[in-house]
């Protein structure tokens, strides 16, 4: 069996058992949201319009934004607990996913639940109110019953979708099928994203097809089948979460996160391979955004991750100036353990700046050479960038020192964003000065002149409660200064180049590591000790 399709099927019982969880725990509690809501509204107009109102506003808001709105409000009333109890809770993975993916279920399940009530014959009631039942019991011996089947339709839509959006809980660092179809679009991987997608269809398809038991033996009256049904779900979700058991009985692992590009899975593989070979356990969280891994680094949900110095001072510091990088990662360094208590332990070695770049056969007849040229012929291009390249202060600093007024701009995958140059879709694009893509393709990387791009160093911070732990400084302390830009950029091209795994590549970094003889100090990057 080829590499990637194993690679894909070992991961597939701990995604699937997480997506399983999430997606069970998030129907059920819209269920205990929305059933006693659309029994209380049936009655009530104004409260059913409202409730309506709501549920059916929720879901115009797409489920990928929905989910990230979570993290910043669980991160503001975690930090309002623990000032108040002196204990938060985490804010990342599983709490907001399964509040945003309650909210999406809401809908079907208050549509059909009242539609369901109100559908029933009023006499039904009538007749059971003059056999001696009191208004309760009607509601549950003759008016659900016979809205079941109506209501289950909804149940069997809320299903199938919450287990679609669940998908995408993994960038607010949910371990889910997700995983699979985020690291294989960007890495090109399709085996993980065909991987990804059947799972997630099979599981709904399978949910659906017993939540349809439960239906029918509901429209019938037929206890067996409810039964059937309802006993298929139970084993069938009991079967998936069963990989979470033996999860929750290791020792507890080193988290080690990384963000949805290439280059952070092969680094991240390195130190979870580097800690394990220290005889520790280590899990990685994937495809975080730049905003979240940072606060789930200082609040301790991860415990290492590599970032790049300049999206430090200017994201997290908030710095608009550029001093020299020595200067730069010493301040980091003390700000960083100032603020928050997170330990800069050191660069890797090698920098991954954006870099703005052009083909030649584009470039050399606009006689384009640097970003100032860039900037006098920016009306007639178009600017292709990543996901969040325009919305970074690095993005506003550019502007304010060159000027650019592009045609148009759009917005990409890093992976498809070099398709797009390489198509002719776009004119220029941000790519990133470690990609082995910007040699392998011949790219034109422009000079900038007037450095308003800021220094970006790769490095490794370490969460304020492992700061000090013994097992992970000794396993990851070796990779400062020993990572060669060479060596990054081949490991990056194998990876989005010659269709390696980040696991294949990151072996092959491990044995181009620099020799320690060779290696910068710590006092090279971050001037004398403190």
């Amino acid at each position: 069996m080829d590499e990637r399709w194993r690679s894909a099927l070992a991961l597939l019982p701990d995604y699937l058992a997480w997506h399983v969880l999430l997606s069970a725990s998030a129907l059920g509690l819209g269920l205990l949201v929305g059933a006693p809501l659309a029994i209380t509204a049936r009655r009530r107009p104004r409260l059913r319009a409202a409730s309506l109102g709501v549920a059916s506003l929720v879901q115009t808001i797409p489920s990928l934004a929905l989910l990230a709105l979570f993290f910043p409000l669980l991160l503001a009333l975690s930090g309002a607990s623990r000032m108040l109890t002196g204990h938060g809770f985490s804010a990342l993975g599983f709490l907001p996913s399964l509040l945003a993916l309650s909210l999406y279920s809401l809908l079907p399940i208050l549509r059909n639940g009242t539609a369901a009530l109100m559908g029933v014959h009023a006499g039904l009631g009538e007749a059971a109110r003059s056999l001696g039942l009191t208004r309760r019991q009607a509601l549950w011996l003759v008016e659900l019953p016979a809205a079941a089947p109506v209501f289950m339709g909804g149940v069997r839509t809320a299903a199938v979708w919450v287990i679609g959006a669940a998908t995408l809980s993994t960038p607010v660092g949910q371990t889910s099928l997700g995983n699979f179809i985020f690291s294989g679009l960007q890495t090109e991987n399709w085996v993980l994203v065909v991987v990804g997608c059947l799972a997630a269809a099979g599981l709904a398809l399978c949910a659906d097809a017993l939540l349809a038991v439960i239906e029918a033996g509901a429209k019938h009256a037929d206890g067996r089948r409810i039964g059937l049904g309802v006993a298929g779900l139970l084993v069938g979700a009991a079967a998936a979460m069963s990989p979470l058991i033996a999860v929750t009985t290791e020792a507890p692992a080193y988290v080690i996160g990384a963000k949805n590009f290439s280059e952070q899975y092969i680094l991240a593989d390195l130190m979870a391979d580097r800690i394990e070979a220290d005889g520790g356990q280590a899990r990685r969280r994937d495809d975080l955004g730049s905003a979240v891994v940072f606060r789930a680094l200082a609040r301790g949900e991860i415990d290492a991750y590599v970032d790049y110095s300049g999206t430090l001072w200017t994201n997290v510091l908030g710095r608009t100036d550029t001093p020299p990088r020595a200067q730069m990662l010493a301040e980091l360094s003390g700000e960083l353990k100032r603020r928050w208590g997170v330990r800069l332990l050191g660069p890797l070695g090698f920098e991954n700046a954006y870099a703005l770049t052009m083909r030649p056969d584009r470039a050399a007849p606009l006689h384009i050479q640097t970003l100032t040229d860039l900037a006098a012929r920016s009306p007639e291009l178009v600017m292709g960038g990543d996901l969040e390249i325009f919305q970074r202060p690095e993005w506003a600093s550019l502007e304010r020192a060159y000027g650019f007024n592009f045609r148009a701009r759009r917005v990409y995958q890093p992976t498809f964003m070099y398709r797009a140059l390489a198509s002719g879709d776009v004119d220029v694009i941000s790519a990133f000065s470690s990609d082995g893509r910007i040699a392998a393709s011949h790219l034109v990387v422009l000079a900038d002149p007037l450095h308003a791009i800021p220094p970006y160093d790769a490095v490794i911070l370490i969460s304020p409660g492992r700061a000090n732990d013994p097992r992970l400084i000794r396993a990851l302390q070796p990779l400062v200064g020993a990572v060669p830009i060479a060596a990054m950029r081949q490991a990056n091209y194998a990876v989005d180049g010659r269709g390696e795994t980040p696991a294949q590549a990151a072996r092959e970094l491990e044995r181009a590591l620099s020799p320690p003889s060779s290696r910068k100090s710590r006092s090279d990057y971050l001037g004398p000790p403190r």
